[in-house]
């Protein structure tokens, strides 16, 4: 938030446009700048150029602006052509100084406005690329300076002039002529790309195999069609110049299609991640690559280079997207008419995250670990989506998540058949939680935490995971012990009590578990000597600089931000993308060694999780109405239990006898809706234990 601040305006600011010798200098008025949220555009019409806009004889050279402004960081300021080219000049730059002051922007100056220091003087180097008016449009016409104050209601500001310069030395754009990374082009063909909904696009892939090298003019490989793309919307989505995109594979028709990428398996859903806060570019891909190595699923990537509407915008993941499928979330496929049976016990994919509006998910009625400032958990409709899921579907996911939490707060929650476990696979939530504390992942738990869950017939456990959002783990972030390698990830409330998402009260109550505390040491000595071993990391990290040597450093010339800290870098920022990569090990050595000697728990005493002998069939139907039906699976009498959530007995009945013989069992007419343990004991001491739904 920003504070009370009074504008002050300087008394006289003049516009300077260096000599240009066989130049031509059009210069505009000024105007106030809009503090409502609206945008400034001011017009200069030009005339008498003798010839149309090129890179190699004439054209565009530079553009230059006087603007006062109390917090000057607000401001989204470009140059808009003729035909409708928008080149950023800058954004999100200068923090709360006040002035650019005689500042011009030119496509050669050495070094670009994001490295330099407010208030701006003196000559820099776009944000965006004013070779890209240069293309051969006729320059005579109406010019506009396009000026935003994106943080309305609150400061003041003014253009005070400005100018736009033509001459025979034009801006040329960077071009990217190879690659040994996968070039993706896209061509949105004029449409700008919103963050709410997909438009209709062109994307083409050029791959031509490892060890290959990649040219944007090669054929197009591996896809070459239709796609709808947007904006990827997070938090973090408007701090960042270079944005993170969604894209969906079309067919003529505008329908999704499925196709294999860059050696992924065929979906039609995917995501090029940014990574630009991860100046390493690999915090992300890291932590997939570990969890799979885990066995567990995690998306898989490829880094590639991106090619926009013939703009160059660096270095991406290109990602599958958590969503349900056979090469995805193994779940069952749900239909909206499946609202009963065993059918409408599954899948489900939801995720712990922000409220994101009328039925978009539903709030858990227990608190998180910390909620002194009221704050609650949200869980996101993932699969089925929002407009999709159908209310019988939404009572049931609700009513089983409930369940499970209302076990884990129960004083048995660590009972193996009537606690939590009943409820969930907490092997994944192990799993989960040992990749979230070895990368010290500040959203990790609450924000972008996925769940998942299959039908009863299919195992029907909630499941932790998959593994999704770690570009500020792995120690880059500044913010609540994010850098710290000592400290719990889980205790977030502990050090940022404040913060509006905080974490489940299930990673606390874990801990007071010893059979799940004795799992995690367990695990961790499974794996700390090989999947999460230093040495296995580093090489990791190692081979990813190695293939990214030649497009970080084109990288960093489109986003010239090496060395310079953008949200949420800790402090001392490396200078070199070396540094960087030295950075998330170094990280990484000591949060393992804080790991190592930290983690409780004794590994080799009984977990208390061994598999009960049958004393019966799965009873059926499931979810039931009124009847129980099952089979007897041994020659002992079987008494029957019916549990709550709580572990009450609300019905017992029995003995029934006979193996393989049928039994039928009517339940309490006055029985609530909800998910029940039906328990068959045999005399022995043998027992069975099914998770129904009422």
């Amino acid at each position: 938030m920003h504070g009370t601040r009074i504008f002050q305006p300087l008394a006289t600011i003049l516009l300077f446009t260096p000599f240009l010798a066989g130049a031509q200098t059009f210069t505009g008025a000024g105007a106030a700048i809009p503090d409502n949220g609206n945008t400034l555009n001011i017009p200069l019409g030009v005339t008498g150029l003798a010839a149309n806009l090129d890179v190699a004889n004439f054209g565009l050279e530079q553009v230059c602006v006087s603007i006062t402004h109390s917090w000057l960081s607000d401001l989204h300021v470009s140059l808009v052509a003729p035909d409708g080219t928008v080149v950023l000049l800058a954004s999100e730059q200068g923090g709360n100084s006040d002035h650019f002051s005689n500042t011009c922007f030119r496509q050669d100056a050495p070094v670009s406005i994001m490295q330099g220091a407010p208030p701006y003087s003196g000559t820099f180097r776009p944000q965006g690329d004013l070779g890209f008016i240069n293309n051969g449009q006729n320059g005579n016409g109406e010019w506009h300076l396009r000026v935003l104050d994106t943080y309305p209601f609150s400061d003041q500001g003014s253009v005070i002039a400005w100018s736009i310069t033509f001459g025979n030395n034009p801006a040329a754009p960077f071009v990217l002529t190879s690659s040994n990374l996968p070039i993706v082009v896209i061509n949105t063909n004029g449409q700008s790309i919103p963050n709410d909904v997909k438009i209709t696009a062109q994307m083409g892939i050029v791959d031509n195999g490892t060890g290959s090298v990649n040219h944007p003019s090669d054929p197009y490989t591996d896809y070459d069609g239709t796609i709808g793309i947007e904006v990827r919307g997070n938090s973090s989505d408007g701090m960042s110049p270079k944005k993170s995109y969604s894209v969906e594979l079309r067919d003529a028709f505008g329908q999704d299609l499925d196709a294999p990428l860059l050696g992924m398996p065929s979906e039609s859903d995917w995501v090029l991640l940014a990574n630009y806060f991860d100046k390493s570019l690999m915090n992300n891909s890291l932590s997939f690559h570990l969890a799979r190595a885990m066995g567990r699923y995690a998306p898989r990537t490829r880094d590639v280079e991106v090619i926009l509407n013939g703009e160059y915008i660096g270095v991406y993941n290109f990602v599958e997207r958590i969503k349900r499928g056979p090469n995805r979330v193994p779940i069952a496929k749900l239909q909206p008419d499946e609202t009963v049976g065993d059918d409408l016990t599954g899948g489900y994919i939801l995720s712990v995250d922000r409220y994101d509006g009328p039925g978009s998910g539903f709030t858990s009625p227990y608190p998180p670990a910390e909620d002194g400032e009221g704050q609650t958990t949200f869980f996101q409709y993932r699969y089925p989506k929002p407009d999709n899921i159908a209310a019988q579907q939404q009572v049931y996911i609700q009513a089983y998540v409930d369940s499970f939490e209302t076990a884990l707060a129960s004083p048995g929650f660590a009972d193996p058949a009537t606690g939590y476990r009943a409820f969930a696979n907490d092997s994944s939530f192990i799993d989960l939680l040992l990749l979230n504390e070895i990368s010290r992942n500040v959203d990790g738990y609450r924000l972008s935490t996925y769940l998942y869950k299959d039908k009863y017939s299919n195992g029907g456990k909630l499941h932790a995971g998959p593994a999704w959002d770690y570009d500020i783990a792995w120690g880059n972030a500044n913010y609540c012990s994010g850098s710290d390698p000592a400290g719990w990830a889980y205790d977030f409330g502990d050090v940022c009590p404040i913060d509006g998402e905080q974490v489940p009260f299930w990673w606390k109550r874990f801990q007071e578990d010893s059979n799940f505390v004795n799992s995690v040491r367990c695990r961790w000595n499974e794996l700390r000597g090989n999947v999460l071993s230093p040495a296995n990391i580093a090489a990791y990290c190692d081979s990813v600089a190695i293939l990214l040597s030649g497009a970080q450093q084109r990288n960093f010339y489109r986003w010239p931000i090496l060395g310079i800290p953008v949200w949420p870098n800790p402090m001392p920022v490396p200078t070199t993308y070396a540094g960087e990569v030295q950075e998330l090990k170094d990280f990484m050595n000591a949060r393992w060694a804080w790991l190592d000697a930290n983690l409780p728990g004794t590994c080799g005493v009984s977990t208390g999780m061994a598999t009960t002998t049958p004393t019966m069939a799965a009873p059926y139907p499931n979810p039931f109405s009124r009847e129980v039906h099952f089979r007897t699976a041994t020659d002992e009498p079987v008494m029957v239990g019916v549990l709550d959530a709580l572990g009450r007995t609300v019905h017992a009945a029995g003995p029934f006898s006979g193996r393989g013989v049928a039994h039928r069992l009517e339940m309490p007419a006055d029985l609530a809706p909800g998910t029940y343990l039906f328990r068959a004991t045999g005399s022995s001491g043998t027992r069975s234990t099914f998770r129904l739904q009422h």
